[in-house]
């Protein structure tokens, strides 16, 4: 059997939190050797973590020799270290996996005491593909909370009416700090975070990531993408949906049916056994079709700035953006169990761009569609 080797808090490590689902915010060992799950845990957390693993078998930092450790004057931090390579060496762990963020200083001194330690990428990303049911039922929640956060904007937006030169809401020009500050609060009530977000408008629209601020003009694309994380579980969902005050540009109206249409294909081709990259290129041959470049059609070497520039989408859960990769990458398969982020995009640099996204989840025929929201333009 594989060992496996981790040395990380749950709140930062997507790869522990998987297999402890419990917020522990110290760093610990967690080992997974000839078949069974042990810890390192103090009794501040060992409740805790068996809580959520019954199974696990708790070493404590006593059995270890923390006591004599620290009477020796031992810095606390390198105490801890010591203990996870006593229990190591009291497991018989001869080599193991470990993930890519692993310690680089907890895995010189393994290997000091002839522990081989290698990284396996591949081994951590395929076994947090397929949720658990605790998993799921928290990007469930993440993606109503989202939603409530959507519709905060919405609502802020239906209400402000188009003025001299600017969006107006109780008299004053509606800013994108204005709906963020809404969204917040939507997020907040439904117990989940809203760590960050974009709420950007007009040309800001076209700048990728770019997180949005200053005054909304009548006419111009608002663009709302949420990432909201739910509290209990550490489990992220993430919708974009884009706006217009008053009345919409032509163009921008055929690009938002565009990236519509492009979705509803995607959706409706994901299912086990798909390529992200086959999904990819569905989304490029509509867009190129209708003679907007991606970057499957652009120069190799040149950087794209209009049209689709980015990957039709990614992978959610623990972490906002993770495997399996749905753009030019050739590698990844989707499987039974994946959540998927689908958002097709046009843009045009200096004037905006529109895009729209959904969570979907991989069924065993096809996709279950966990977002449910309303593409309208024109709140």
């Amino acid at each position: 059997m594989t060992t496996v080797l981790m040395y990380a808090d749950t709140l930062r490590s997507p790869e522990l939190r998987h297999e402890v689902a419990a917020p522990i915010i110290d760093p610990f060992l967690y080992a997974e050797h000839e078949d069974a799950s042990y810890a390192v845990l103090s009794q501040l957390d060992a409740d805790t973590a068996r809580a959520a693993r019954p199974d696990l078998r708790i070493i404590t930092p006593e059995e270890l020799g923390i006591d004599d450790l620290l009477a020796a004057g031992t810095d606390g931090e390198a105490a801890l270290l010591e203990l996870a390579v006593r229990a190591c060496q009291g497991l018989g762990v001869e080599q193991a996996f470990v993930p890519p963020r692993f310690p680089l200083e907890l895995a010189d001194q393994l290997r000091d005491v002839q522990v081989e330690v290698r990284v396996d990428r591949e081994l951590f990303t395929t076994r947090r593909r397929v949720k658990s049911s605790i998993e799921l039922e928290g990007i469930r929640r993440a993606q109503r909370a989202a939603e409530a956060g959507m519709s905060a904007a919405a609502r802020i937006l239906l209400e402000a009416e188009p003025g001299e030169g600017a969006v107006l809401i109780d008299g004053e020009p509606l800013t994108c700090e204005r709906i963020k500050a809404a969204i917040r609060i939507a997020i907040t009530e439904c117990g989940a975070l809203a760590q960050d977000m974009i709420v950007s408008h007009g040309a800001q629209t076209a700048i990728g990531h770019e997180r949005g601020s200053g005054s909304i003009a009548p006419g111009e694309p608002v663009l709302v993408d949420l990432w909201p994380v739910d509290a209990e579980s550490g489990c992220f969902a993430d919708m974009t949906r884009t706006f217009v005050v008053g009345e919409a540009d032509p163009e921008l109206l055929a690009w938002h049916g565009l990236c519509v249409e492009a979705l509803e294909r995607a959706v409706q081709a994901t299912r086990p056994g798909m390529r992200g990259r086959a999904l990819y290129e569905l989304v490029c041959d509509l867009f190129q079709a209708h003679g907007h470049p991606t970057q499957l059609s652009k120069s190799p070497g040149t950087t794209l700035r209009d049209g689709f520039f980015h990957a039709l989408g990614h992978g959610v859960g623990l972490e906002p953006h993770e495997a399996p990769n749905v753009g030019r990458s050739q590698t990844d398969e989707l499987v039974e169990g994946d959540i998927l982020a689908l958002e097709p995009g046009l843009y045009r640099s200096g004037f905006g761009g529109c895009r729209v996204e959904d969570i979907v989840r991989v069924t065993r025929d096809g996709a279950e569609r966990l977002t449910g929201f309303s593409y309208e333009l024109l709140p």
